[in-house]
């Protein structure tokens, strides 16, 4: 069946646009692997009237919702590839299925690499975490280490340090320069030269962070910006223009949430470095709403 706009990936960002479209009674099918990135996480913060929601079951109710719309659809699976054709795109899924619109929406997401430090995984959206203003009012006040890895966690441990007190463990990087380090210490964080053996904790809770000389350092939550890599090559495929992120590459769009080839869109974490619920909500509306426009104008 042709459909007039394909979204790939359907988290937040995807069924945002995939809304967008149904309610413009267009034809519109989401691709979905179910994998999205905040699955690790037990709560969703700052986004309205849904600060401490579950992830899970708000992707399952606003599923639920963009399916009750008669053009609207579902495929469960991996799209792999993608190409022009006289439909306008074609989608090839792992299955060797292929399916045509239009329009696209490049939803896909990202994916964390996680430094192999024993306990981190295990622990990663519940005591290890990413973004201060998602988690960090959980643990405020109490006792907050951001492990470096890369020069931006100097920032981040900066900015940590606004939710209690703060030790960067630099995990064997080699000690900041005199003027990098002045604002550290100006904000009272402490400096944890040793390179990081493990972490420890009950559960999914963070209790102590272990040392490669043996120490270990008592710690609530630990704070990381990991490098970061696209879900899918689709978008390299069909050509669009991928820009170096500050922690890994994001497809380009401009404020419509067009990519470089016309009728591809992108929205979500694999458009931007900041990222939340929120803005990958705004950005899937952005973009369902301009793959519909152009529907409409050409």
């Amino acid at each position: 069946m042709r459909h007039d706009v394909i979204v790939v990936g359907g988290s937040f960002a995807g069924l945002s646009a995939a809304l967008y479209v149904a309610r413009a009674r267009r034809r519109v099918c989401v691709i979905d692997t179910g994998l999205p990135r905040n699955r690790f996480a037990a709560h969703a913060h700052g986004l309205f009237a849904q600060d401490g929601s579950v992830p899970g079951e708000m992707l399952a109710t606003a599923r639920a919702q963009v399916a009750a719309y008669p053009t609207a659809s579902f495929v469960q699976g991996r799209a792999v590839d993608a190409e022009r054709s006289d439909a306008g795109f074609r989608v090839r899924l792992a299955t060797g299925d292929l399916l045509e619109a239009a329009q696209l929406v490049l939803a896909f997401g990202i994916a964390d690499g996680l430094p192999e430090i024993a306990g981190l995984a295990e622990r990663w959206g519940r005591s290890v975490l990413h973004c201060p203003y998602c988690h960090g009012f959980e643990f405020a006040g109490r006792r907050l280490g951001v492990l470096a890895v890369s020069p931006m966690s100097l920032h981040q441990a900066e900015l940590v340090a606004e939710w209690g007190p703060t030790t960067l463990y630099l995990d064997g990087i080699a000690l900041p320069d005199p003027d990098a380090l002045a604002p550290l210490r100006a904000r009272g964080i402490e400096i944890e030269t040793a390179r990081v053996r493990a972490v420890h904790g009950d559960g999914t809770a963070l209790a102590s962070i272990e040392l490669e000389d043996g120490r270990a350092a008592a710690i609530d939550a630990l704070f990381l910006a990991p490098r970061t890599r696209l879900n899918s090559d689709i978008a390299e495929r069909l050509g669009c223009a991928i820009d170096a992120g500050p922690f890994g590459p994001l497809v380009r769009t401009d404020e419509q949430r067009a990519t470089s080839v016309p009728g591809v869109f992108a929205a979500g974490d694999i458009t931007r470095a900041a990222h939340s619920v929120t803005f990958a909500c705004a950005d899937g509306v952005a973009a369902g709403i301009s793959a519909h426009r152009t529907l409409v104008f050409g």
